[in-house]
């Protein structure tokens, strides 16, 4: 399955006094990232949280490689790079969209995690099809 990088211009609200993205708004960018890769999938977290399955935070880090200035669209590609009965992992890179330099590179680890139960949950038992689809973008 062919994805496409998410795009997000930058905001001056998310700009610092030099007109530099502040470090925290990456983090936020990975998450628009997500929501917008499920939604590639044809299966976006609403459909989810439907089913009672969330794809809860465990951990998420991001390294800075050259500035992100106000005005810039970044496009950001994802890739599961970890996948396994209750957990993920997935992968971000924040590059200009125009040059292709990369701004900043991330991870981010979740858990699946049953509502209903309140405790994680194997999600290739839960939703085999997320969890089918989510495999297919395995890092090859």
């Amino acid at each position: 399955m062919e994805l496409h990088p998410y795009l997000h211009k930058v905001q001056f609200y998310e700009t610092d006094g030099m007109s530099i993205v502040h470090h925290g708004n990456h983090i936020l960018w990975m998450e628009e990232a997500r929501s917008d890769f499920m939604d590639q999938l044809g299966w976006g977290y609403e459909k989810a949280v439907e089913a009672g399955i969330d794809f809860a935070v465990y951990s998420v880090s991001c390294s800075y490689k050259s500035m992100t200035r106000f005005g810039e669209t970044v496009a950001i590609t994802m890739k599961v790079t970890k996948l396994q009965a209750a957990k993920m992992e997935l992968s971000y890179t924040m590059a200009d969209a125009a040059t292709g330099q990369i701004r900043a590179v991330g991870t981010s680890v979740h858990f699946f995690y049953d509502r209903a139960k309140g405790k994680p949950v194997a999600l290739k038992k839960a939703l085999p099809e997320v969890y089918a689809l989510l495999e297919s973008c395995m890092e090859g």
